[in-house]
């Protein structure tokens, strides 16, 4: 048998005996590129190794580590498989082949024992299960660097052999779902450049995810320290069409790596060369050229390895760029207001919206949130206080900003004491009596007015008014929402107050314990899942199946009302009636106010993945923790009423009844803005295909990337017409994709910046305002991170970084949850967290609110958390202190 090939034998077909890394090596050399000399030990001689020392039923004893393994298991197994490699011994077949092919590539080379000098060699592993499409393993085995002669190179063969069971391949391949028995091991070896210089290429942009970018990374040395990123590097940006460069930082190169006399070894750059360039422009154009080639050839975007000696580039390997991000225009820099005389705020209903705005959302919502805005200051103030202009909700480079002209700031703040009154007497929308009266009822009424009609035999003029009218709809009600928040907020902090100042002696709990235990709109949706979760257990062999089934295709199959492939009809049609009540109860609670973000009623998988996790027997019993958390109050109270004098009793009562009113009533209120979001959404997407049909846009859901105007020329000219709508003819793509693409591009780079919290930013007025605004400092430095303590206790755990409901299935039981904020929609997370972390939130936001309710730390408005702190970082929570240390680095 042969246990040696040529690169040139071996390509991307290969990889069950050439391994990644070896079949990468193939197709390089096929596409023309230089590739430094060598030869392949193919996985042949890897099953020989493991069958002639007697190993694969020792590796498998020792690989067999059970689910819940930690890092230190993984550790002790890693260990014993690797001492049976270093103490087995090489088949004579394999060494044979080594030796002869070791002599030809030093020949080759002009080195070898008829030169009197020994071929330096780089061995390195090449994994089945390696630089793949969906998983690189980069990293995951070892690499023997600068390896002189035939007895070195084969203890250095046995040990990359070895290296396949390091702790890290295997907890790293258990994450990946791909079992012990599968994987075997390739080793490339390769004659050592002699680089001057070296490092990796992107031939995509991997942070703005460009695919007419390469970016390279460039060191002074050899390469495998900018691999490890243990030395600094200097970064170009080439533009890949014209080789031109269009960024560049220079670094100061303090070390390098260089040979030793056997491996290699880190050194001081010389002082000539620390500050200077590694690629000239013409040089980093030239290396671009082979990117462009190389992934032109594998037909996708590659992270390449390079190196250069004496002027000539070699390439050393090549895999796929895996988990890169969509395409992303530029980040905006420029925090420009489109008003003048005015100041902007992210505050109120902002919170609600992190990320940019998407564009028909942006061209709806100004309007309506300034109409509810004037109603309700004018009911507060006075018919005379607002002015054409005076306020709004202007998108700044995508992001939502409240917007108060100064004179109108000043008017109002003037006639404030009318506005408490108004507030007080419950006007209308005002007040918990104006929502549970007025607001509330009037919203129920506009969504079931438009729920009667048929979206398919609605024109596209009725679908456009539906979508305005529940959006205004929806926003009277949350403006008449902001006015329960104060009531809110004053009267737990008038009741904390006067406990931490009169009552509270030593031993007695905080405020909170006496505000928890109370059900709101949250509280009822989790019962209601884990009450679903119990049902499904009961159900012979449904609970098995629901656990077998991807969240997806579950989410799917409710959709479309067609059991999952595999389950059983009947037990589906019982599970599926049960979870539809669930979501009409409770699926229009949104994550963000923007429509273009799904509900749960149209993308249950989040919820699923809770349900999972109860059916998994993992969280506790809703249910059992409220009563426990009434029982403490109850109890706590009584304890107090009876050391009391009458007359501090009388306020303490007094001032209790009031902070025990309004904060579920808020929760409850806060639950429903999202009411006519299904429907709504469902029109927008009616639209969308009609659209879709006429030519105009290639997606439905394209449509929320239209602008108003369009949206509405369409209509106008017949291209949303119920049943056929007019076609547009002649064109090869539809008529707006480039538009929806190009705002695509643009809102992903806008998501990657940081929007100020109030502009212009005036440093003297954001400081004074510091404590009025959502967010803490954006200019935190060091591993502690300050924020507001919103829920007592101390917890370090792993952290997990969610963006949004899409990132949901990615949260572990036992995680600290770090957010942006979190709404509603997101309660059923904290069933799972250990604490919550938010950039955005106060001591009597939804998630304070939440944390306290399930007994957890939080500490929110941190301003930088989701920038600060990487998924897989442990992290300590304080609540009490309102800070969060970030304690370890996150594991690769």
């Amino acid at each position: 048998m042969v246990y040696i090939n040529e690169f040139s034998e071996v390509g991307r077909d290969g990889v069950a005996t050439a391994g990644g890394k070896g079949a990468g090596l193939g197709e390089l050399v096929r596409a023309g590129v230089p590739v430094p000399p060598g030869f392949l030990i193919n996985t042949g001689a890897y099953e020989l190794f493991v069958r002639d020392n007697q190993l694969a039923g020792r590796i498998q004893e020792y690989a067999a580590v059970p689910a819940s393994a930690t890092s230190r298991d993984y550790e002790e197994a890693s260990r014993q498989i690797r001492a049976l490699f270093t103490g087995g011994s090489m088949p004579e077949e394999v060494a044979a082949e080594i030796r002869d092919a070791y002599r030809r590539l030093g020949s080759r080379e002009g080195t070898g024992p008829d030169s009197g000098a020994e071929t330096a060699v780089a061995v390195r592993s090449s994994a089945t299960a390696e630089d793949l499409a969906s998983a690189s393993f980069a990293g995951q085995q070892d690499t023997y660097l600068n390896v002189c002669g035939t007895d070195v190179l084969m203890d250095a063969v046995i040990n990359c052999w070895g290296s396949l069971w390091t702790s890290r391949a295997m907890a790293y391949r258990a994450r990946e779902g791909i079992g012990p028995d599968q994987v075997r091991l390739a080793v490339v070896v390769q004659h050592m450049v002699a680089a001057d210089a070296a490092g990796v290429m992107f031939t995509a942009n991997p942070a703005t995810g460009r695919r007419d970018q390469i970016v390279v990374a460039a060191a002074w040395g050899l390469g495998e320290s900018v691999v490890s990123g243990a030395v600094s590097t200097d970064d170009i940006v080439v533009e890949a069409a014209t080789g031109k460069v269009v960024f560049r930082r220079t670094a100061d190169k303090a070390v390098m790596t260089a040979y030793a006399d056997r491996g290699t070894r880190e050194e001081p750059v010389p002082a000539s060369l620390r500050h200077q360039p590694v690629l000239d422009d013409a040089a980093a154009a030239t290396l671009a050229g082979y990117g462009t080639r190389i992934a032109r050839h594998f037909g996708s975007p590659q992270d390449i390895e390079w190196a250069r000696a004496g002027g000539e580039f070699f390439i050393l390997q090549s895999r796929p760029i895996t988990a890169l991000p969509e395409p992303a225009g530029e980040t905006p820099r420029d925090w420009s207001v489109p008003y003048p005389k005015g100041l902007y705020f992210r505050a109120s209903i902002v919170e609600q919206l992190p990320d940019p705005l998407s564009p028909l959302f942006a061209d709806l919502i100004d309007g309506s949130v300034s109409r509810s805005l004037n109603a309700l200051m004018d009911q507060a103030f006075g018919k005379s206080s607002l002015r054409d202009g005076d306020l709004g909700l202007p998108a700044v480079n995508g992001y939502a900003y409240y917007y108060y002209r100064t004179a109108a700031l000043w008017r109002l703040m003037g006639k404030t004491p009318a506005a408490v009154r108004a507030l007080i007497r419950g006007d209308a929308h005002m007040g918990v009596q104006g929502w549970r009266d007025y607001s509330h009822p009037r919203y129920v009424r506009v969504v079931e007015s438009w729920s009667a009609k048929p979206l398919a035999d609605l024109t596209g003029e009725e679908l456009l008014e539906g979508v305005s009218a529940l959006l205004d709809a929806g926003t009277v009600y949350y403006t008449a929402v902001q006015s329960i928040i104060p009531i809110a907020t004053s009267s737990e902090l008038a009741f904390q107050k006067f406990y931490d100042k009169f009552v509270r002696q030593d031993g007695d709990p905080p405020a909170a314990t006496f505000l928890l235990g109370y059900d709101s709109q949250p509280i009822r949706a989790e019962k209601s899942l884990f009450d679903l979760a119990g049902w499904s257990l009961g159900v012979p062999g449904l609970a098995e199946a629901i656990l077998a089934t991807p969240t997806k295709s579950l989410a799917r199959a409710q959709l479309s009302g067609t059991p999952p492939s595999g389950m059983d009809h009947v037990l589906w049609q019982q599970w599926e009636r049960r979870f539809q009540l669930h979501l009409d109860r409770f699926g229009h609670t949104v994550y963000n106010l923007d429509f273009i973000n799904p509900v749960p009623a149209d993308d249950a998988s989040p919820l699923l993945d809770t349900l999972k996790f109860y059916l998994r027997g993992q969280g506790n019993d809703p249910h059992r923790r409220q009563e426990l958390a009434a029982a403490r109050r109850e109890d706590s109270t009584g304890r107090i009423l009876a050391r009391l004098h009458p007359a501090r009793r009388k306020a303490f009562v007094r001032l209790l009844r009031w902070a025990q009113g309004p904060a579920p009533i808020r929760e409850d209120a806060l639950a429903d803005v999202g009411l006519g979001w299904p429907l709504m959404r469902r029109m927008l997407r009616e639209l969308g295909e009609r659209l879709v049909t006429a030519g105009l846009i290639a997606d439905s859901g394209d449509v929320f990337w239209l602008r108003h105007q369009e949206v509405g020329s369409a209509v106008e000219f017949g291209l949303a017409a119920p049943g056929g709508p007019a076609a547009i003819t002649g064109a090869d793509r539809p008529v707006l994709a480039e538009a929806v693409a190009e705002r695509k591009l643009r809102w992903r780079g806008q998501r990657n910046a940081t929007a100020p919290q109030m502009l212009p930013e005036i440093r003297w007025l954001q400081r004074s305002l510091a404590g009025m605004m959502p967010e803490g400092s954006q200019e935190q430095q060091g591993n502690t991170i300050k924020g507001v303590g919103a829920s007592q206790g101390r917890v370090s755990a792993p952290a997990r970084v969610l963006a949004g409901p899409e990132d949901f299935s990615l949260m572990q039981p036992g995680e600290v949850l770090v957010a942006r904020i979190t709404t509603p929609a997101w309660t059923p997370l904290f069933a799972m967290a250990s604490a919550v972390v938010t950039d955005v939130g106060g001591p009597l936001s939804h998630g304070s609110i939440v944390a306290r309710e399930y007994g957890i730390p939080a500490v929110l408005g941190t301003g930088v958390a989701t920038r600060r702190i990487t998924s897989g970082q442990r992290i300590e929570v304080d609540g009490g202190a309102g800070t969060v240390t970030i304690v370890q680095p996150a594991q690769g």
